[in-house]
């Protein structure tokens, strides 16, 4: 199995000595949310989690991003939830960053280590667990699934990202290349979260402007990312929320890999009505 290096949030509170400026920016069409910002006091709690916080990175907002919402768990030693969602209509993906999750699923129980991804189709029976003793951080990604009438409903799985070759973006050299976790082709599923990679010197050599709306969580590594009319610098830990149409191209800054877990919706028509 590979060696990854995933960032993970650890909290904490900056001295009275630092600088209140810092790189967080929220426009019209995209947010960036830097790790400095991911301290104790903006965390939240869920019901029916023990020992567990949360820092939201996205939400629907109208006029903004409107299709999902992510978060960065954090349990303690201990803690879980055996009623972890709430909505009988949301699906969801986690991604381990850090520590070790008991995840059962449909009554079968899986370790996930970092790497680890879980697809959850909506209505599923799932429940998390930390048994080990450290924290364990992981993302965790929610959608309300749209249902359409002769397609069926995507079956869950768990998977480890480094059990999955990744695949090559066309005449790139393999310098931009997407571990995709379902096939594209399927149509079930109405959102994809991906990993993308860039090694140093690799380019988004366009500004992509469509309708997916995006949001983009470093993993590992720096770039320089072209937002709307903005260039933005970006590391590890760093979060960027990014509406329909937002031009978005990207330049990795080395001297390693470039690598960010990214959401994005798709394979649905357009909704015409807001009802």
């Amino acid at each position: 199995m590979a060696s990854r290096n995933y960032y993970a949030p650890t909290g904490g509170l900056p001295p009275q000595t630092q600088l209140l400026s810092d790189r967080a920016v929220f426009t019209e069409a995209y947010a960036v949310i830097p790790k400095g910002v991911l301290r104790d006091i903006v965390t939240s709690k869920l019901p029916f989690w023990d020992n567990t916080r949360l820092w939201v990175l996205s939400r629907p907002l109208s006029g903004f991003a409107e299709t999902f919402s992510q978060y960065i768990m954090e349990v303690a030693p201990g803690g879980g939830s055996d009623k972890p969602e709430l909505d009988p209509g949301a699906e969801g993906v986690l991604f381990v960053v850090e520590g070790e999750l008991s995840l059962t699923l449909a009554g079968e129980r899986y370790v996930m280590r970092p790497g680890g991804y879980a697809f959850l189709p909506p209505g599923s029976r799932w429940q998390v667990r930390n048994d080990a003793d450290a924290p364990v951080r992981f993302h965790w990604v929610r959608k309300a699934y749209e249902p359409v009438e002769g397609i069926e409903v995507p079956e869950a799985f768990v998977t480890n990202e480094n059990d999955i070759p990744p695949t090559p973006m066309p005449d790139t050299d393999e310098k931009w290349v997407t571990t995709r976790f379902v096939d594209p082709e399927d149509l079930r599923h109405d959102m994809h979260v991906n990993i993308v990679t860039f090694q140093p010197g690799g380019v988004i050599p366009f500004d992509e402007t469509h309708v997916m709306e995006h949001g983009l969580y470093v993993l590992e590594g720096k770039a320089v990312y072209h937002l709307n009319q903005d260039w933005v610098e970006v590391e590890a830990g760093d979060y960027m929320w990014l509406r329909a149409f937002c031009p978005q191209a990207c330049y990795a800054g080395g001297p390693g890999p470039f690598r960010y877990l990214l959401y994005k919706d798709v394979n649905r028509h357009m909704k015409l009505r807001l009802t």
